[in-house]
């Protein structure tokens, strides 16, 4: 009989439950001869031992064990090390940012800062680990452009902003079709007045035609230090001082709703004369009676525009820093006198330097139509030959006016074909005779200026009221003669802000401050630095539409 040795089932009580199936394969040794049995059990009694000893060992010296790095504890410190470095850099650099806007409000977000670095508390990338592909894809693209969005708004609030020049009033300094980097660093940032707007837009949303910013919160003007003041002779882009109340239907849209206003009245006027319902009397004789009689005509010209919201659309008012970007040059600083005597600007009494590109309108006649390439060579535009050919004058500087008369084009010593004086002129409601060439009378304007106080009566009112009540916020009213600032009798008023006056250099076709007023320190928006491109609105793509050299043209070396 064949007996069972100890000695081979014994490892089968030792046989690890991992390598059963190894084990399993001992029924198939027992069909083997029992001599065999026998001998292989005398002659090598523990072979099987051996076996199970070596396939349970087997794990001790899997190559997956040294995988335990005695250095790999020390990595998250090391990670710990770096985020705490990143967290001390940007903590750094924004408390610098608070330390400059004077704004200690902006602390509250220091706890989310720390949570990015530091805490991470919450999930800001949860959507990383989203199951969906889908998910991932849009959230990756959303939280790429927020970023984005974000940055540029920080950018174009603080820093730099790019500017298009849309009309010909700074021709031939800065054309139409420019691109400008502008500084907000040159005269110190304004902290927003209407923080939650949209970037990239200035008042309204493209496609959906609504307005881009909420209206609040709305926080007071304040400007932050700023690399300079403004100078005379700068070139400034500042927010339009009308643009405060607008028609917002397409065709009036861009138009001055003030001047508007008055020549609807004085339109509505005339016909109601014509039908026999002439102007309530009014006694010109008096400043207060003249003052009258133009609120009257702006009150009948303003309830026009209201009541035909179908052709004027919806009458919105906009918060300053919502008002359309202006670029003009300053001509006059606070506290200075200024008048205009034949197209020479004097402050206090002494000359103005002209800007080297100043264009004037002529009445010129043409003796041959130049040829492309001189029209390319002097710079005139399509716009130019329009008003020549509507007999508004061809607008010129002294050196292309210079150059068309050796050429023989034009006839010699061209007369000079200033704008008629005008209603439109600022003040809007001061009866006067002056004219863009001509402007500001016998004494001229005095330009207000921070803390100064100017003696007021009712016939330079017209003059400053505007800075008075709008600008400045105070309830102006006229009664019995005198004038009441806040409820009080008044014979003087005390400026709280600096006024500049702006002038195009293109002086005949320029809606400036000649026909709006002065622009408040808090309008101004920036200094351009430099032109970054250049595009024709007079050439193709392949005819010259890029102006090549105009690229990167350093705006302050313009004079």
């Amino acid at each position: 009989m064949t007996e069972k040795h100890p000695e081979i089932e014994k490892p089968e009580e030792a046989v690890n439950p991992a390598e059963q199936p190894t084990t399993q394969q001992a029924p198939a040794e027992t069909e083997q001869p029992e001599q065999d049995k026998k001998t292989e059990g005398l002659i090598n009694p523990e072979p099987t031992t051996n076996k199970q000893t070596s396939i349970s060992e087997q794990p001790a010296k899997q190559p997956e064990q040294p995988k335990e790095e005695p250095e790999k504890p020390a990595k998250p410190c090391k990670t710990r090390h770096k985020q705490w470095v990143k967290f001390a850099i940007v903590t750094a650099l924004y408390l610098a940012f608070l330390y400059w806007v004077e704004s200690w409000w902006g602390l509250l977000v220091m706890p989310f800062i720390y949570d990015v670095y530091i805490s991470k508390k919450i999930k800001w990338g949860w959507w990383k680990t989203a199951k969906s592909p889908a998910v991932r894809s849009i959230m990756s693209w959303v939280d790429a452009i927020v970023f984005a969005l974000i940055g540029v708004y920080f950018l174009n609030q603080f820093f730099f902003q790019n500017y298009v020049i849309p009309s010909s009033s700074l021709e031939k300094t800065l054309l139409t079709g420019d691109y400008l980097l502008v500084s907000k660093l040159s005269y110190g940032p304004r902290i927003p007045q209407t923080p939650l707007t949209m970037p990239l837009t200035q008042n309204t949303l493209p496609i959906l035609g609504c307005k881009s910013y909420l209206e609040y919160p709305h926080w007071d003007y304040r400007r932050v230090k700023g690399l300079g003041q403004v100078e005379l002779g700068d070139i400034v882009v500042f927010n339009y001082p009308s643009g405060d109340t607008v028609a917002t239907a397409e065709d009036y849209l861009a138009r001055d709703y003030y001047s508007m206003a008055y020549s609807i009245g004085y339109q509505q006027l005339a016909e109601a004369a014509q039908a026999g319902h002439p102007l309530p009397a009014f006694n010109d004789s008096t400043a207060e009676g003249r003052l009258r009689k133009y609120e009257y005509i702006y009150n009948v010209g303003s309830n026009v525009i209201k009541s035909n919201p179908d052709v004027f659309g919806e009458v919105i008012a906009r918060p300053t820093d919502r008002r359309e970007n202006y670029v003009k040059r300053c001509v006059g600083l606070p506290g200075q006198r200024l008048k205009i005597c034949g197209d020479t600007i004097f402050l206090d009494g002494k000359p103005m330097f002209w800007p080297e590109e100043m264009q004037l309108r002529y009445d010129v006649k043409l003796l041959e139509m130049p040829s492309e390439e001189t029209i390319k060579e002097l710079g005139i535009t399509g716009e130019e030959f329009m008003y020549h050919e509507n007999g508004f004058g061809f607008p010129m500087t002294r050196k292309v006016l210079h150059e068309l008369t050796q050429r023989g084009i034009i006839q010699p010593n061209p007369k000079r074909y200033p704008l008629p004086a005008s209603e439109e002129l600022f003040p809007l409601n001061l009866q006067k005779d002056w004219t863009t060439a001509n402007y500001g009378g016998k004494d001229g304007i005095w330009i207000p200026k921070r803390g100064k106080s100017i003696r007021l009566t009712l016939d330079n009112l017209p003059i400053y009221e505007r800075c008075i009540r709008v600008y400045e916020g105070n309830n102006l009213q006229v009664k019995d003669g005198k004038i009441l600032i806040n409820g009080k009798v008044t014979t003087s008023y005390t400026f709280k802000m600096d006024y500049y006056w702006m002038m195009g250099d293109n002086r005949d076709n320029s809606a400036d401050s000649r026909f709006w007023g002065f622009v408040p320190e808090d309008h101004i928006v920036g200094k351009p630095l430099f032109v970054w491109l250049s595009l024709s609105p007079d050439y193709g793509w392949l005819d010259g539409k890029v102006r090549w050299s105009r690229l990167f043209k350093w705006v302050g070396d313009i004079k």
